[in-house]
């Protein structure tokens, strides 16, 4: 039995409506099962709030989300040169991955990079970053946070980039 599985909360249905933001998601292969149920239960939480547009990047691990992110957060779009300039400015960008400890720190290590990436890349081009790479113990556990529709982290992340984009519109 996993003691974790005790402490996840339960996602609600969200409320929130998204307007006319904008959205982009960079979702990972590899692990792609759980990866993939994320993916599928963040754009749906993303069309019942009505957004304006999600686009979707896949990358092939958890290590490449930050360099996509970081262009997507420069540019508003998988397409654009990197000398655009906000044009097509993005309201919130979510992250998906999973990523399984092994027998080694190589899963910890990436697990770091890819966080301390994403934190600097919201903040220095002051577009959300939702963070929703987990670094797992476990199938069980993965299981638990991607597989299972009450917990499903990538509706979580969906629900936060909905409240993201609010807070930054609120700001402008």
């Amino acid at each position: 039995m996993d003691c974790w599985n005790d402490m996840l909360k339960t996602i609600k249905a969200g409320t929130l409506r998204a307007g006319n933001a904008r959205f982009a998601v960079v979702a990972s292969q590899y692990n792609a099962r759980y990866v993939d149920a994320m993916l599928e239960a963040a754009k749906a939480e993303l069309k019942r709030a009505g957004a304006a547009e999600v686009q979707v990047v896949r990358v092939p691990g958890a290590y490449e989300i930050p360099v996509v992110a970081a262009r997507l957060a420069r540019t508003g779009s998988p397409h654009a040169t990197r000398n655009t300039q906000y044009a097509t400015r993005l309201s919130a960008i979510i992250c998906l991955g999973v990523i399984l400890r092994g027998q080694t720190v190589h899963a910890a290590h990436i697990g770091e990079a890819v966080s301390r990436a994403l934190m600097e890349i919201q903040v220095q081009c002051e577009v959300p970053v939702i963070h929703e790479v987990l670094l797992l113990e476990n199938e069980q556990q993965a299981r638990a946070r991607c597989l299972n529709p009450k917990r499903n982290r990538g509706r979580e992340a969906a629900q936060t980039a909905l409240a993201m984009a609010r807070v930054m519109s609120g700001l402008a």
